[in-house]
């Protein structure tokens, strides 16, 4: 018989492609989740999982696993909706950071809308401010975005430090005028960075502007310039440019926000399915705009 334990623990680390995260999000000890996959290991007697010092990835056997796995899993959630007190159901208006939609995004979307069909979920994916504006005409229900620290709107989920990343950092330094790489205003990451350029007196220009992170990230790894991003979502393919080099940029927080006349039952549920996934742990959800 499978176990629903060792099998979430299997997942996240399939999710994650890494066990350090992985015990992160599970909120459990590295070693308690390598146990898990271990005896999982050995009660299929299949390896599910290769790792050495530079990769995390599955086997043939751990990709064969992987479906009947959430599926499982899936059942479970399901089943223990069925007793909560208030099921969730109608329209969830969600707005999502562009930052956010590469990493976790789809898989929390896709859990979530298997354990309630009755929700007709809409998404908004946008940058933080203008998804703030949007939540202010009443046009979202609940905002998964960034916030500078010290803000107070929203329930904070994670601070994470903002850093410089390039193709090849050497080539880019080289240059006498530093090439960005950038999202239009209104964004919060390159306000921190602007002011970052300022205070240094460093020399600069705007090469690539998009409203799109797999735009910006393109022409990152074309090698046209520096880009900068939260250090647990820096796309593959890029290298963080450390200090002296560059200023040291803020740090920012990850944040939901709840509307007043959000269904409660609805967002506490998606907010639960955030903690499974993300590890860090929301808070409550009780701040309102």
């Amino acid at each position: 018989m499978l176990d629903l334990v060792q099998l979430r623990s299997f997942l996240t680390v399939a999710q994650a492609r890494s066990f350090t995260l992985a015990a992160e999000r599970l909120q459990l000890g590295q070693s308690t989740v390598s146990q898990h996959v271990q005896r999982l290991e050995r009660d299929l007697r299949r390896r599910l999982i290769h790792r050495d010092t530079h990769s995390v990835r599955l086997t043939p056997d751990g990709e064969a696993l992987l479906p009947h796995a959430r599926q499982l899993l899936a059942l479970e959630r399901q089943a223990i909706a069925q007793f909560e007190t208030e099921t969730p159901r109608g329209t969830f208006r969600l707005g999502v950071s562009e930052d956010l939609v590469s990493a976790q995004l789809p898989g929390l979307l896709e859990d979530f809308i298997a354990d309630y069909p009755s929700v007709d979920l809409q998404l908004s994916v946008a940058l933080s401010r203008t998804l703030g504006e949007m939540q202010d005409r009443g046009e979202l229900d609940l905002v998964m975005a960034k916030r500078r620290i010290g803000d107070k709107r929203g329930d904070s989920v994670l601070r994470e430090p903002l850093v410089w990343l390039a193709s090849d950092p050497e080539a880019v330094l080289a240059k006498p005028v530093l090439p960005l790489i950038v999202f239009p205003p209104p964004s919060l990451t390159r306000v921190l960075l602007m002011e970052a350029l300022e205070r240094s007196g460093t020399a600069w220009r705007i090469v690539c502007s998009c409203p799109s992170l797999s735009g910006l990230t393109a022409a990152a790894r074309a090698g046209m310039g520096v880009l900068v991003q939260p250090r647990s979502l820096a796309p593959a393919g890029l290298r963080e440019i450390t200090r002296p080099h560059l200023p040291v940029l803020e740090d920012v927080e990850f944040v939901l926000v709840t509307s007043a006349s959000a269904n409660r039952a609805t967002v506490s549920a998606f907010s639960r399915r955030v903690r499974e996934r993300f590890g860090k742990g929301f808070v409550s959800v009780g701040n309102a705009v």
